[in-house]
């Protein structure tokens, strides 16, 4: 579908720049001669929308070329956006040499409205002095799930002001499941808070931990090699690429902590994507109980009042 739109609109922009350069040299025949005195003026502003047209047809291609190429999709996001934005700066610099005739007066203007909306648009300045900073640094991308300000979710977009996450857990849940609130905050907040990114091309996990409450008297060699073996038959089956290349990294271990109500805790501690916390922790569950439970006389669990 963007595709198709962008095709769709470097046909426009081509056809734009056609009519307009064509207007240009039209304007000298002599059918115009009863309005020479218009004629530069109209001269002027055909190259000028020819300039801005052909700009935009440009942007348009690269857009294209860009959208074609293998990148990750948060930098295929930046480079979009930076395109987008270096045309609207081209552009305004063809209309502002249209509007005055003198450079160093247009200079000397735009010097004086830069300084009074300095002044009036602060915030929103530092928003976008905070979006370079983050095509810059990189502090997180399109599909990144990150945490700011109590804020936590899946990063959707970053536009030239602020950002929007689709927010996970939150007031209404208790796990990190997607709440369906929208959540934007200006990117100038970045400049003063600190950004916890859950996610990374170069580390993709984050580690997790579950606990399951047993008795003293239970197997801990025997708890220990279940939890083990669930998490990483679960692994093998969710990530057989980096089960077969890297998993060394990504061992899973097993420690034992007092729990407040008299019990011991086996709490596992494993690897895991930071949008499949939820997921995995479910389906290690299912495959370890039913071991665990297979053995009563070696796993003992709470039971009723006996807690």
């Amino acid at each position: 579908m963007k595709r198709q739109k962008n095709n769709r609109w470097i046909a426009i922009y081509g056809i734009i720049v056609a009519l307009l350069v064509t207007l240009h040299y039209v304007i000298d025949l002599d059918f115009f001669e009863r309005w020479e005195e218009y004629v530069p003026i109209v001269k002027k502003l055909s190259l000028s929308l020819f300039l801005i047209a052909l700009i935009f047809l440009i942007s348009r291609i690269i857009a294209k070329f860009v959208s074609t190429q293998d990148y990750l999709e948060g930098d295929r996001y930046n480079l979009l956006r930076i395109i987008r934005f270096l045309s609207i700066v081209f552009s305004l610099i063809v209309v502002t040499s249209f509007i005055f005739q003198n450079l160093l007066a247009a200079a000397v203007s735009f010097g004086l409205i830069s300084l009074v909306i300095g002044f009036a648009l602060q915030a929103p300045i530092a928003s976008f002095i905070a979006w370079i900073y983050l095509i810059l640094r990189r502090s997180y991308l399109v599909g990144d799930r990150i945490q700011i300000k109590g804020f936590r979710g899946d990063v959707v977009e970053i536009s030239y002001l602020d950002t929007s996450i689709l927010e996970c857990s939150g007031d209404y849940l208790g796990n990190d499941r997607m709440s369906g609130r929208v959540i934007r905050f200006p990117n100038s907040m970045i400049l003063r808070e600190e950004v916890i990114n859950y996610s990374g091309p170069q580390i993709p996990f984050i580690w997790n931990e579950t606990a399951i409450q047993v008795a003293y008297t239970s197997d801990l060699q025997y708890l220990e090699t279940c939890l083990l073996e669930a998490s990483k038959e679960d692994f093998n089956k969710r990530y057989p690429q980096i089960a077969e290349h890297n998993y060394e990294h990504w061992e899973p271990a097993v420690y034992f902590r007092n729990n407040q109500y008299a019990w011991m805790e086996a709490v596992l501690s494993y690897p895991v994507e930071p949008k499949d916390t939820t997921e995995r922790r479910n389906r290690i569950l299912k495959l370890a109980l039913p071991m665990l439970n297979a053995a009563p006389e070696k796993v003992q669990f709470p039971e009723g009042v006996r807690r």
